[in-house]
């Protein structure tokens, strides 16, 4: 029998389903899909669902990205956020939860408005702003009755809310330095006093995050994630009167979520191990000493993206993929101690059987470091085949076993895809990802041409046809590792990349600037290394063709970035093809627009990469 192929198209059709949220009763499940081709809000019931999911309701119509859905802790109305055209200035939204309102609550469009959390009676809401200042971000609180809102915290500083107490009296705050250091802070809403839980920020000292913090059962302290004198996140408890911080286990890996019931009395935390998620749940409801384990839900390895409980403290939802099936929401339920699929995302018409899970390899680096990464091969690879390298961004992040249709696609073409997670990858200790820190940049880059050389020495790729792509600081390795190693390269795709980190950081939002600073360095004191590493400068070394894509309205890497490389390869009459892109910013979130950029992407790497033609027919 001659296998089948699907088209590309079919591949980016596959749907997604994330970012859940239970209804005060518990009965309804509101959440985020892709499936009219960007994100909205849609609802699905819950009460009396059998094994087949019930077909879910669509509330939200806006045709722009919707970034996330809450309910109110007591009605049926959720706070939605969204942007326009990937420009990131999100807007708050308050939607009836059957759909038929939709109103917009805040009205300054220049400006970000970041949802904080809905106040116990939910009479309020809570949300950080950078309205008065583009580089800072300040707390407000606003009152659903009148609409009318009151600045509750100024600093000059990035103060992202986190919530409520449960009481309503006070806000937790959390204050960032940077993307691997921040404090945190009680705000009283009455006086507006501002109490400091964790130790100054100090310039110049390891990086250090509180994150994922709620309260315990009897109020008296936090429970919390942190890398505080550690290299791994772990979980820990801040006591609100003595601030005494103590960590409550050891563990060999980043715990990197952690969800608590409303009531404080149970426990979800998800380890990071290698890549895959290990769940633990725990009654905690006197404490962490008198701890009882749960029984946690079987799943099939993968990646458990998002933990939300529902207001009873019975149902637990669970964002989760492999990475031969979507991401889709299950829920656990306590009592029954069952889980079932609330979501069934279609896969395009593909069978599941047609998608390949990857191997976790490691291959050594220029300095005798081991590199992991994820090797996705053709089914039952007889020879040499080309090979996609695919660089995450970040850097501050990691390459995981979740379902990604670019890369199914690819090896159902015949490519190998490997994606490695380079030294600067979070998921394996502090060490790890500060090898590639300001100075060290180029280290991060020297692993790539090992990736290369690793898939030449050890028969898995043709030397003739390995081709590099990676998105946002994956877009800059990209384009370093063209211009640092030219002759490895048989093609190569870069997607919102940096290619020049002196504009880049001149021209990127106002509020990123200072965060992203402690990573890549400053414009003040590092100016002449940032010039001398970044790719415009080696720009006419570049031999491999290149294709690139960018968004309009990136507010992160602006589109500058992509013209710059562009027009200096077009000027070398170096094959260059460019799609820009008017209505996307930091990335492609328009299936419209993915279903026109991957595909020529596609047939980009065919013609460089000249992959052997197959005789399985291709279905559209």
């Amino acid at each position: 029998m001659v296998n089948q192929t699907y088209s590309f198209e079919r591949y980016l059709n596959v749907r997604t389903a994330f970012g859940p949220h239970f209804s005060p009763d518990g009965r309804t499940l509101s959440f985020l899909t892709n499936i009219t081709g960007v994100a909205e809000v849609w609802r699905v019931p819950l009460e009396g669902q059998t094994l087949t999911p019930f077909w879910p309701d669509q509330l939200t119509f806006r045709g722009e990205r919707v970034m996330g859905a809450t309910y109110s802790p007591h009605t049926d109305e959720l706070l939605v956020s969204g942007d326009i055209g990937g420009n990131e200035q999100a807007q708050l939204f308050l939607l009836q939860a059957d759909g038929s309102s939709f109103n917009q609550l805040t009205t300054n469009l220049e400006a970000m408005h970041l949802f904080g959390g809905w106040s116990p009676d939910g009479q309020s809401i809570t949300y950080s702003s950078n309205e008065r200042d583009a580089r800072y971000f300040d707390v407000y609180e606003l009152e659903m009755a009148s609409g009318k809102s009151r600045k509750l915290l100024q600093q000059d500083g990035t103060n992202y809310v986190n919530g409520y107490s449960p009481d309503g009296s006070q806000l937790l705050v959390s204050r960032w330095d940077s993307n691997t250091r921040n404090q945190l802070f009680l705000v009283e809403l009455a006086s507006g006093s501002v109490r400091a839980l964790t130790p100054d920020i100090v310039a110049d000292e390891r990086g250090v995050i509180y994150q994922s913090v709620a309260w315990s059962s009897d109020r008296r302290g936090l429970y919390l994630l942190s890398n505080r004198d550690r290299q791994f996140h772990a979980l820990a408890y801040l006591d609100l009167t003595s601030l005494d911080f103590q960590y409550l286990r050891e563990d060999s890996w980043d715990v990197e979520l952690l969800a608590v019931t409303k009531d404080g009395k149970t426990l979800a935390m998800a380890l990071n191990e290698d890549g895959y998620s290990t769940l633990e749940i725990f009654d905690v409801s006197h404490g962490w000493e008198s701890r009882q384990m749960l029984v946690a839900p079987t799943l099939p390895r993968g990646v458990i993206y998002e933990m939300v409980w529902s207001e009873d403290g019975t149902q637990l939802a669970l964002s989760y993929a492999t990475a031969d099936d979507a991401l889709d929401i299950w829920i656990w339920n306590l009592q029954t101690g069952t889980i079932k699929r609330a979501t069934q995302s279609s896969r395009g018409g593909i069978p599941r059987s047609a998608f390949v899970t990857p191997t976790l390899v490691r291959y050594p680096s220029f300095d005798g470091r081991e590199i992991p990464a994820f090797l996705y091969q053709p089914r039952d690879q007889q020879q040499k085949v080309p090979v996609v390298i695919n660089v995450h961004g970040g850097p501050e992040g990691q390459s995981r076993p979740l379902f990604d249709p670019v890369t199914q696609y690819f090896v159902a073409q015949g490519y190998a895809v490997l994606a490695p997670n380079v030294r600067g990858s979070t998921g394996y200790g502090y060490e790890y990802q500060s090898l590639d820190d300001v100075r060290l940049r180029m280290d991060s880059v020297a692993d790539l041409q090992h990736a290369a050389l690793w898939l030449r020495e050890s028969g898995i790729a043709d030397s003739e046809r390995i081709a590099v792509m990676g998105g946002s600081y994956g877009g800059f390795m990209v384009l370093s590792a063209i211009t640092t190693y030219p002759d490895l390269w048989a093609a190569a795709v870069d997607i919102v990349g940096i290619a020049n980190f002196v504009t880049f950081l001149e021209n990127t939002g106002p509020w990123r600037r200072k965060l992203r600073e402690s990573e890549y360095g400053s414009l003040e004191q590092d100016r002449e290394f940032l010039e001398k590493i970044s790719p415009i400068r080696s720009v006419d070394r570049i031999t491999a063709p290149l294709f690139v894509i960018h968004g309009a309205n990136d507010p992160r890497v602006p589109v500058g970035e992509a013209e710059q490389v562009v027009a200096a390869l077009r000027k070398r009459q170096v094959p260059v093809e460019y799609l820009r892109f008017e209505d996307e910013g930091h990335g492609l979130i328009k299936r419209s627009n993915r279903l026109q950029a991957y595909p020529a992407i596609a047939r980009f790497l065919q013609h460089y990469l000249a992959s052997p033609s197959k005789e399985s027919p291709t279905i559209e």
